[in-house]
């Protein structure tokens, strides 16, 4: 079944993902017909209707309205002479080409409603940045029927949130929620979802946690929370509240194989919205964490390699001349376990520890290198928001003729890195290792992605020069009951990662 991760704004986007849809067979009943155990418990709240009274006014309905240009018109195709579509085609266009010149080819003006809630009585309220984005005006329109114009404060892409402000009232201040501490819940805590599906202001919905920690493959910092609160196109940028009335998440987006909820959707939590919101708040962007490194994860192969026991941390690739990382004494081949006091657990959880630690705070760092603790102390800088990605090298093409002296190891043919070899793969001058000169199709090399024209640095942090020195390395982790080899491989333009092959 072909499914959808949609953001779950009125006139949002769709994007694609597949999913694998499994069934349970109908009519399926408990063994002898008893109930399971603690049934009682899965009913549920027997009423909100005291908490969401005293929360409904705070959440708003933002809409907004830009200016789109008009269609350009599209050419009539050409067809062979006598093509039984001729005449289809030109009718069909002449009248796209005639409704275009009645419009006068004028832009026009298109609108969008999502949700919203209110934090501080001055004025300030929270959404998703995609409800708002390309907005020429927002309006923040409130259950008592008032419409006020709303500016924004500032956005943040990444974890496409966004803060707006709008000018109270005389005499009427607006009722603002707080957020709660969303690390503390459990998947099966009860929450309520309140927002503007399709439209409907002011509607309730409660669910249960379904998950936690989801990665949607949405931005860098995906940690969201899942839930099966009936969530609809409109409802992004509304609260998810606890059953106390405070905010423990904001409705981002929902898998929908046709817009409406099937009980799948997501929020961001409130503990990766509140230092953006303050971020946002006080400088009008974001200001992250950045320490200048280049991570990889950690995977079972490369764990048994660095004797780690279970693959737990990030591992780090390379590591940025002149960054923090350099200079607070990190090196590439170090798996980091904690940061500034919180465990590492995986690739995904050090960006989000980095990004929300204050810039030019001095933490402590512990790694695993060479099998040993080690802690380490760095002051985090600044990310640079407008930093792009790198494009990826272009594959080098191969040698014409192989030097006369080769190794045949781990999959990869192997040869001493000479003035030729580095001008035939454009290796820059400054790199040093052992050159790879083809790949056995099929081999677990080539399942890691190496080729022709890439350097073996390291093998498990020793440094290469010849392919005698790759060898005795590895006849070392042989007599050492090693299963495989860690690797730092390294392509034409520098750049470096790790990777675990087999011994064979």
């Amino acid at each position: 079944m072909f499914q959808y991760v949609e953001r779950s704004g009125t006139l949002s986007g769709l994007v694609p993902r597949l999913f694998l849809a499994g069934a349970l067979a109908a009519g399926a009943v408990f063994a002898g017909g008893a109930l399971p155990v603690q049934a009682a418990a899965t009913k549920g709240p027997d009423t909100v209707a005291d908490t969401a009274a005293q929360i409904m006014d705070a959440v708003v309905n933002i809409s907004t309205s830009q200016t789109v240009a008009p269609s350009r018109s599209v050419p009539t195709p050409e067809l062979p002479p006598g093509s039984p579509f001729e005449e289809f085609f030109e009718e069909f266009f002449k009248r796209r080409q005639q409704q275009g010149d009645e419009d006068g080819g004028r832009p026009r003006r298109v609108s969008s409603l999502g949700s919203g809630f209110v934090i501080d009585s001055s004025g300030l309220i929270v959404t998703n940045n995609h409800v708002i984005a390309d907005a020429d005006e927002i309006f923040a329109n409130f259950a008592d029927g008032s419409k006020l114009k709303a500016e924004l404060v500032g956005r943040d892409t990444k974890t496409d949130l966004a803060l707006l402000r709008v000018t109270p009232e005389a005499g009427k201040p607006l009722k603002a929620v707080k957020f709660a501490d969303s690390d503390v819940l459990r998947v099966g805590d009860w929450v309520m979802a309140i927002g503007n599906p399709f439209g409907l202001g002011g509607t309730l919905t409660v669910g249960v946690i379904s998950a936690r920690n989801r990665d949607i493959n949405s931005g860098p910092y995906d940690n969201f929370l899942q839930t099966d609160a009936a969530i609809n196109r409109g409802n992004s940028g509304g609260p998810l509240f606890n059953m106390d009335g405070d905010v423990v998440g904001i409705n981002t987006a929902i898998i929908s194989p046709s817009g409406g909820s099937i009980g799948i959707g997501f929020a961001v939590p409130s503990n990766t919205a509140v230092p953006v919101v303050a971020q946002l708040r006080e400088f009008g962007e974001t200001r992250r964490g950045w320490i200048g490194v280049r991570i990889q994860a950690v995977t079972p192969e490369i764990a048994e390699s660095l004797s780690l026991g279970s693959p737990r941390g990030a591992l780090i690739g390379s590591v940025n001349d002149d960054g923090p990382a350099a200079k607070g004494g990190l090196k590439a081949g170090d798996v980091v376990v904690r940061f500034d006091g919180k465990e590492v657990k995986d690739i995904r959880a050090l960006p989000i520890i980095v990004a929300d630690t204050p810039v030019d705070k001095q933490v402590d760092v512990v790694v695993i290198r060479r099998g040993k603790e080690e802690t380490l102390r760095v002051t985090v800088g600044r990310l640079d928001e407008s930093e792009k990605t790198e494009a990826a090298a272009e594959a080098p093409s191969k040698p014409e003729t192989p030097p006369a002296t080769t190794t045949k190891v781990l999959g990869v043919e192997v040869a001493e890195l000479s003035p030729e070899l580095r001008t035939k793969f454009k290796i820059k001058d400054e790199l040093k290792g052992v050159v790879i000169l083809k790949v056995e199709p099929g081999s677990a090399a080539a399942d890691r992605g190496l080729a022709a024209g890439y350097l073996i640095v390291e093998v498990n942090q020793e440094a290469t020069a010849t392919p005698k020195d790759v060898e005795e390395r590895l006849a070392e982790l042989k007599k050492e009951g090693k299963r495989s080899a860690l690797l730092m491989v390294s392509d034409p333009d520098g750049q470096v990662r790790f990777t675990a092959l087999p011994i064979e």
